[in-house]
């Protein structure tokens, strides 16, 4: 037991976190910025999307899901087996995300992209797709250090480690405390 978990416990302080310019912000700052930023776009209307692979769908659904429920905040994830099959067989497993992600963002909505790798490319696909409509993209990563992923991110965690249970672990526990904090600003009246 020792052996998994105080490894895991190590990695939580050597998540990376940057913005858009590259530059350092502190992990209660950045999850501070963002969990803001979700409150003040749902009141102009905007989105909140979630995607991932595998475990990280199963992360982004759960967060869509509190998000919706729990904050009140306009959240999809688009992982509908039907939704996904359709435009795998149709088109490419590579478009699963980017399409709908054409088809229902808009300017300002935010797109948080979770891949352990980071090199997932229908997730690459998706946040570029983001960007283009003038999205946020808020990224977690792990595996390389200047995998894709992190390269498209306004706002990126990263987690240096090559173990999905560790990435999958942290991450989820990003997500939760983004979560939780958007509750308790809305709460607050912030």
């Amino acid at each position: 037991m020792d052996d998994y978990f105080r490894p895991l416990s190590r990695l939580f302080s050597k998540v990376e976190i940057n913005d858009q310019k590259g530059s350092g912000i502190s992990f209660g700052r950045l999850v501070e910025r963002i969990a803001r930023l979700i409150v003040l776009q749902e009141k102009k209307g905007n989105k909140v999307f979630f995607i991932g692979n595998g475990g990280s769908a199963a992360i982004a659904s759960h967060m869509a899901c509190d998000l919706l429920k729990n904050a009140e905040i306009s959240a999809l994830v688009f992982n509908d087996a039907s939704l996904l099959t359709c435009i795998s067989n149709d088109l490419g497993y590579e478009y699963v995300f980017q399409k709908p992600i054409e088809r229902l963002a808009q300017e300002n909505d935010i797109l948080f992209s979770i891949s352990s790798s980071g090199e997932s490319k229908n997730i690459i696909n998706a946040a570029k797709a983001a960007k283009k409509k003038g999205c946020f993209v808020v990224t977690l990563s792990g595996f390389n250090k200047n995998n894709a992923l992190r390269q498209l991110g306004d706002m990126n965690f990263y987690l240096p480690s090559y173990s999905y249970g560790y990435v999958e672990t942290i991450h989820f526990a990003i997500m939760h405390f983004i979560v939780d904090t958007v509750i308790e600003n809305k709460k607050a009246g912030r």
